[in-house]
């Protein structure tokens, strides 16, 4: 089974209840990106437009591999259209409120799956159904955890340790997979000459790296400091990473306690398997489906006597923390979100359907549409029916 072998089989859009009008700060916008990440697609439109990331806002990030619609409003954003290297730009209004993720109904998807035997075509029929009735785990996927070190290192879970030297370490000059070759550049020299700042300051070339060894030259030890003046989407991005970890180990082990082994199978993420149900009697499907659990957070208070306490604890105390411990401190600026999340991902108007692949001889190709709620990953289903 191959996902993304071209950027049309994977489309996302979003969906909203948001109208635009003639009144109101903030100009909301369309954006379509072929092979752009989100982030990437906005510093481009911020380069174009010469604008102020405070003065941006969006709901969701989109996979780069991916032929996506989303939108976003820029406060006193210009009045145009915008066309960039696969990124186009549509003015739609004015609207009184910046755009943001609560704004966001949902996310409608169109995916191709190729390379198909077509001796594997009645077990996934068979899953399709299983997830049309019960729905998947509604487990955070592998995209979340893209600051996550190859040795599964987070740089939150330093950050709650006070390993503010080590977490810093961890960020700059750590090597990921994806990589580029400024990246892998800068990091050779951050590992060469750490702890010499002024030397990782005269051959690394402009940029954020830089600017933080900047301020080490004149405060060498005050890792702390440092982690603080982080661009804050990554300080969010590192964080994120850590608390959804957490959240999907509280999952795996709801689903583990409180269904029969025969009703469970295992499917691979990034960070290692995790439990998927099957075929639940109808009252513990109903329990999942009413279930959510906290984001961890020393912000979130539970009260005494619920049932999820206990969950919480038992994984928390596995990395030797409580709930009170789920924060940085020191570091005004880095603080974990406080929330709660559903247990279930059950997508609506599934519809699928079979033909042959044009790209692989011999072979079939599903093509799968769907919407799920905002915050849950199309790529789960399609790791679910991979494991059918």
């Amino acid at each position: 089974m191959k996902l993304k072998q071209l950027p049309e089989d994977f489309q996302v859009e979003e969906r909203t209840d948001v109208r635009a009008g003639v009144e109101g700060p903030f100009a909301f916008y369309r954006m379509e990106k072929r092979g752009w990440s989100t982030p990437d697609a906005l510093a481009a439109v911020r380069r174009r437009w010469k604008i102020d990331l405070r003065r941006l806002s969006y709901g969701g990030l989109k996979d780069r591999h991916a032929c996506s619609v989303q939108y976003l409003t820029i406060f006193h954003g210009p009045r145009r259209r915008l066309h960039h290297q696969g990124v186009t730009v549509e003015y739609l209004g004015q609207v009184a409120t910046p755009y943001t993720s609560r704004d966001i109904r949902a996310n409608a998807f169109r995916l191709a799956l190729r390379d198909l035997e077509p001796s594997s075509q009645a077990g996934i029929d068979r899953a399709l159904e299983e997830i049309r009735r019960q729905g998947v785990p509604n487990y955070y996927d592998d995209q979340r955890f893209g600051s996550v070190s190859a040795d599964h290192e987070f740089i939150a879970k330093h950050l709650v340790f006070g390993r503010f030297e080590e977490a810093l370490r961890l960020a700059l000059a750590s090597h990921y997979e994806h990589d580029r070759a400024p990246q892998k550049k800068e990091k050779a020299i951050l590992n060469r000459h750490w702890n010499d700042w002024k030397q990782c300051k005269a051959e690394l070339p402009r940029g954020h790296a830089r600017s933080l060894v900047d301020y080490l030259v004149s405060h060498p030890t005050d890792f702390r400091g440092a982690m603080a003046r982080m661009r804050p989407e990554l300080k969010g991005l590192y964080l994120s990473a850590y608390q959804s970890y957490l959240w999907n180990r509280m999952l795996a082990r709801w689903l583990n306690t409180h269904c029969l082994p025969e009703q469970l199978m295992t499917v691979p993420l990034r960070l290692g398997e995790v439990p998927m149900h099957r075929g639940l009697e109808e009252p513990v499907f109903q329990q999942l489906a009413g279930l959510s659990l906290p984001l961890p957070s020393a912000r979130t208070k539970l009260e005494p006597g619920d049932p999820r306490v206990e969950l919480v604890q038992a994984v928390l105390a596995a990395e030797g923390l409580e709930m009170s411990g789920m924060k940085v401190k020191g570091v005004r600026e880095l603080f974990f979100s406080r929330g709660e999340r559903t247990a279930l991902c059950l997508p609506a108007e599934l519809e699928f359907e079979w033909g042959e692949d044009e790209k692989h001889s011999g072979k079939l190709k599903l093509t799968l549409s769907f919407e799920l709620a905002r915050g849950s990953y199309a790529t789960l289903l399609v790791k679910r029916l991979a494991s059918a």
